[in-house]
């Protein structure tokens, strides 16, 4: 077996910052520099023009309200399918929601999917990205009013919807999922559905990406502007977890607690999302939502899905939920005006590179474990090759000191074993397979094996 300890420049670790690579995939960075902040501006400007995309609002009209919305968004994916010589379709994702909280009688809804297919029949891994299309005001019961919802959430809808469009025309292993969902506001009703769904189905899920109020880079009270910090909730002790004494007395003991598979995107979405984004800062944000908050990527995390919440750094409530109308000569409304949207493109951009990143990468290692059969100052980890889809080049090994939040070596191996001249006991560690082309797999953090 040989590994090799990477260096710089290909690889930097300080203990104030995330590892960074500057390694690039030429396609990948082609990719993202395509993504555009003036087809964002459109769809977001069209979205807002349906006046209300309450999940309760007409559904019949052609230029107003859910119905013409959603009609449009499918439409738009499609024209994006059709270059995709055949790999992507779109679907309606229909569902009877009964009367119950925020939903006054029971409502059919539909969220909108473009699923582009993956090229390798053995590749089962299924990479979501999502916005949620529906929009509110002050009243949450009220799908009347005049509630653009540009930023909550026509940017993050946006987002997957450009997405679509570049990434429709080009071939990944892995299927990636462009979806725009409903009832939001009313309840993560969309989202829920769909989660139910990948799981009666036995989808694949290896990550979903929530994008959920991306537009914004203003502070209200504190007045920051801020476009280079975009922040990403993850859990920290999984969710289905919760209750599962056994489950959460082997994270107490091995100390990980901050080691949940989506940890370990987020702290994969920071290297990679940086490596290709120019003046990004992709803070990690350690609990599952904002404080007392929630998003669509909760309905996956209680599927037992990985999953993480994007959201702008410094958020103006004075735009979220609101009433459009002027009091004491302050804007009160979610109007796109208030967009900033190469903003957006940025989070976009980001949101691309680690869709891409992941999509073309080899599948995670599999039953990877520390040995644990006798007492020793080193470490011996050992892992299977992934079950299925193309064979990794090789594997990283990672290491990190146990209060550092992100991973600061890197070890190369091409065996499926290493032996570290480190302690298990000062140190924690993960293993991801990597292609010939640098493409890496998200990380696997070891189980005790004698």
């Amino acid at each position: 077996m040989r590994y090799l300890k990477f260096i710089l420049p290909l690889f930097m670790s300080l203990s104030a910052i995330a590892q960074t690579s500057i390694r690039q995939d030429a396609a990948i960075k082609q990719m993202t520099d395509e993504v555009s902040s003036k087809n964002i501006e459109t769809i977001i400007r069209k979205l807002v023009s349906f006046k209300s995309r309450h999940t309760l609002s007409d559904t019949s009209s052609k230029t107003t309200g859910s119905g013409a919305a959603r009609n449009w968004i499918k439409a738009e994916y499609e024209r994006y399918a059709a270059e995709s010589h055949g790999r992507m379709t779109v679907q309606f994702d229909t569902f009877t929601q009964p009367k119950g909280t925020r939903v006054d009688k029971p409502v059919q809804l539909k969220n909108v999917l473009a699923i582009l297919k993956g090229t390798d029949p053995k590749d089962t891994r299924v990479y979501i990205v999502s916005g949620h299309y529906d929009s509110r005001i002050t009243d949450v019961m009220d799908p009347n009013g005049d509630e653009p919802g540009a930023n909550d959430d026509a940017s993050g809808t946006a987002v997957s919807m450009e997405l679509a469009r570049v990434m429709a025309k080009h071939p990944f292993p892995a299927t990636i999922i462009f979806m725009s969902v409903v009832g939001e506001e009313q309840g993560l009703y969309g989202s829920t559905h769909v989660a139910k769904r990948a799981k009666a189905e036995n989808w694949n899920v290896d990550a979903m990406l929530n994008n959920d109020i991306v537009g914004n880079t203003h502070g209200m009270e504190n007045g920051l502007k801020d476009n280079i910090h975009v922040r990403v909730f993850s859990e920290g002790v999984p969710t289905v977890a919760s209750g599962n004494e056994k489950q959460i007395a082997g994270l107490v003991s091995l100390g990980g607690e901050d080691d949940s598979p989506s940890r370990e995107l987020a702290r994969y979405i920071k290297e990679t999302a940086e490596r290709y984004v120019d003046q990004l800062d992709v803070k990690l944000i350690y609990r599952r939502d904002r404080y007392l908050r929630g998003g669509d990527h909760i309905p996956f995390l209680q599927q037992g899905y990985s999953a993480v919440r994007f959201t702008e750094m410094n958020e103006d409530f004075n735009r979220q939920h609101q009433n459009i109308r002027t009091e004491n000569g302050v804007d009160y409304g979610d109007l796109p005006d208030f967009v900033d949207f190469n903003y957006v493109q940025k989070v976009a951009r980001m949101n691309l590179s680690v869709l891409a990143n992941l999509a073309l990468a080899p599948a995670e290692p599999q039953n990877v474990g520390v040995i644990t059969s006798g007492l020793t100052n080193r470490t011996q980890l050992k892992w299977d090759a992934p079950a299925a889809g193309k064979k990794p080049a090789g594997y990283y090994v990672l290491m990190r000191e146990t209060l550092s939040p992100y991973w600061e070596k890197k070890f190369y191996v091409t065996d499926t074993k290493a032996d570290l001249d480190y302690s298990k006991d000062n140190y924690f560690f993960a293993v991801q397979s990597v292609d010939a082309d640098g493409h890496e797999s998200l990380p696997v953090v070891p189980k005790p094996v004698r």
